[in-house]
């Protein structure tokens, strides 16, 4: 475990210096001080490993966005904050914000990203069923939702939505009629 974990901040730190690019299997295990075979072990794939870095991280920033979430009063509210919550870690944090840029090796634009970010998700999703427990049998529409609405919402923000108040009016317009379990 404590391989893994050196691996795991190697590729936040190279992402941070040289972005997407700059993370290799070699260079993550010259930075990590293992072998390139045991970066190949645990996770298989360079993309596997940036994915879990990436997934990593954004499970350490839940606490500021649950901090959120609590101050919510209704299920759609949770939802609609986790949204602004979100983009604003995004855009906070250096590695984060990376996945902002369309470069190769971004791990947004591959094929095994919507597989990847469902459990993400469903972990940022956690207090929505845990304060209301009749959403369960939504859960899996609302993840698939949530992670297409908000990665949209992540890479292309404009001016229409930019303020946090703007994003929230524009998510209540669209969101609001089309869950279930409304206000």
């Amino acid at each position: 475990m404590r391989s893994r974990k050196k691996i795991l901040d190697a590729t936040l730190e190279l992402i941070r210096s040289d972005g997407f690019d700059g993370v290799t299997i070699a260079a993550v295990a010259q930075a990590a001080g293992v072998t390139r075979q045991t970066v190949y072990s645990i996770f298989g794939s360079r993309e596997e490993l940036v994915s879990q870095a990436i997934a990593g991280l954004a499970v350490e920033v839940v606490g500021g966005i649950r901090s959120r979430l609590d101050a919510t009063d209704t299920p759609f509210e949770l939802v609609v904050e986790l949204v602004v919550a979100s983009r604003a870690a995004v855009h906070a944090d250096p590695v984060l914000a990376a996945l902002l840029q369309a470069v190769q090796g971004n791990p947004l634009f591959d094929a095994g990203m919507m597989r990847r970010a469902k459990p993400v998700a469903r972990e940022l999703l956690s207090p929505l069923v845990d304060r209301y427990p009749d959403t369960q049998s939504y859960l899996d529409d609302i993840v698939e939702i949530l992670v297409r609405l908000g990665l949209s919402v992540i890479m292309f923000d404009d001016e229409a939505v930019h303020a946090d108040d703007d994003l929230r009016r524009f998510l209540t317009r669209w969101l609001l009629p089309a869950m279930p379990f409304g206000s």
